[in-house]
Order: structure tokens, then sequence, then C-alpha cells
């Protein structure tokens, strides 16, 4: 999402007064009872308030000149986008110490 949504920041409206890009969130869905199945990951769009600036010759500003700019913050998203990879980086060190304990437990019970 966070690198939509960055790709997406500057983009404005094409009809005068229309809506900008509006910035997408992932929601996990909690588990609940006893399943199988992973968490559902839902996408939302965030319905925080267009950021508006004063800009009377732009196609899409509305009749007093204001034109909305998309909800997304570059700063939030890449704090997002660095905490997914830290996230992952971790992932991969704990598939890898699994990995490396499941060698060393084979290799235990073949001496």
């Amino acid at each position: 999402m966070s690198v939509e949504n960055l790709a997406n920041a500057q983009s404005s409206a094409s009809t005068p007064g229309g809506e900008p890009y509006r910035r997408k969130i992932a929601v996990f869905e909690p588990i609940t009872g006893e399943t199988d199945e992973p968490p559902a990951v839902r996408v939302v769009r965030d319905r925080t308030a267009f950021p508006t600036i004063q800009s009377p010759g732009h196609p899409a500003a509305d009749a007093q000149g204001n034109l909305m700019l998309p909800n997304v913050r570059p700063a939030t998203e890449m704090g997002e986008l660095r905490s997914a990879m830290r996230a992952y980086e971790a992932n991969l060190r704990t598939i890898a110490t699994l990995d490396d304990v499941k060698g060393k437990t084979i290799d235990l019970l073949k001496s």
C-alpha cells in the first residue's frame, strides 16, 4: 500500500472539484475461534480530510480556486515502508535460525 500511496502523493483530481487520490490502508482482521485460516486483510480508504491549496489556474480547482491534494504524507509512508522492511528482515532471520536448529538437531540424531 505504501508504495502505491507514495506513487500517488502528488496526483490531483481530473475534474474541477473532484476528489484526488485517497490514501489506502491495510487492516488486518482478527482471528476468531479455532480455525486454520490465516487472518484476513482488508484494504480501506483513509477518510481523513484532503489538504487544500489555492491554485485558481489548475484544471481541477473548484469555483473558488481551491485545489484538493491527496491525503498522503510521504514521511508517514516512508516510515511504514521502513517498518515493513524491518519486519521482513526479522522474519528472514527467524527462518534462517529455525533451519540452522533443524540441521543441528538432525546431525545430533545421526550420531
